[in-house]
């Protein structure tokens, strides 16, 4: 049985990526940091939907110390792949930004992902083809202003999976990237109509990306004769003009 975890789950990227999945018969684990019931409504309506598939809600904390680190990987069962669908951002002048949330960012976004990578990857080069998707940002290849540390942190997810996709290709394990542009989810919920409509006019496509236009890249990668490429990073921008 193929398995994944899809970290950050209970997300609207997340959500939809474990739908599209689980219609394509994988058992998941349904992760969240907080939102358990979200989590949890989800797996069970994917169970019911999917009843000779498993899908099994946890709960982690990406801000976790070490030890918590190693006793959650401890207590999965196998699995064919790691989608990395969480992150956070803050909206700040370098200058203005609490160091804490600096220690934040670069944890839930790239530390974090790295050390779940280090210790789950004995378990998936035991299989015949594995593969991770961390999820990135066109801000990863082209640094946005007032999210400077976001940026550095999704550039260093793509230089990393660049880095470590050579380490384990022997082992068929794909390692890549699939960095969105602007997608029709809560965190851009924030802004009012009229900074849409600017945003919207930059995109030669003519609309913000659906959590669906993400998700069907998702599943396109963890495909089983996606297995020659990896160390990429992918541009699901809707040709967004740098």
């Amino acid at each position: 049985m193929q398995r994944a975890i899809i970290f950050g789950a209970s997300g609207g990227i997340g959500r939809a990526i474990s739908e599209v999945l689980a219609g394509a018969g994988w058992s998941l684990y349904i992760h969240c940091s907080t939102n358990w019931s979200a989590a949890s409504d989800l797996s069970a309506g994917l169970s019911h939907r999917f009843p000779q598939q498993d899908f099994i809600p946890v709960k982690f904390s990406f801000l976790a110390e070490d030890s918590a680190v190693v006793a959650f990987v401890n207590h999965l069962l196998p699995v064919n792949a790691l989608v990395f669908a969480q992150g956070i951002t803050d909206y700040q002048l370098v200058n203005g930004q609490e160091l804490t949330k600096v220690d934040q960012l670069m944890q839930v976004n790239l530390i974090t992902p790295i050390k779940l990578t280090n210790l789950l990857e004995p378990v998936l080069t035991k299989n015949e083809f594995s593969r991770i998707v961390y999820l990135g940002s066109v801000y990863g290849g082209d640094g946005s202003a007032m999210e400077a540390v976001y940026s550095s942190s999704k550039a260093g997810l793509e230089r990393f999976a660049q880095s470590y996709a050579r380490e384990v290709a022997s082992a068929n394990l794909t390692v890549n990237v699939l960095a969105p542009g602007a997608v029709d989810t809560a965190m851009n919920a924030q802004f009012d109509s009229e900074a849409i409509a600017a945003l919207k006019a930059e995109l030669p496509i003519g609309r913000l990306a659906t959590t669906s236009d993400i998700a069907f890249w998702v599943k396109t990668l963890l495909d089983r004769q996606s297995g020659y490429l990896t160390g990429q990073t992918i541009y699901v921008s809707g040709g967004w003009l740098k």
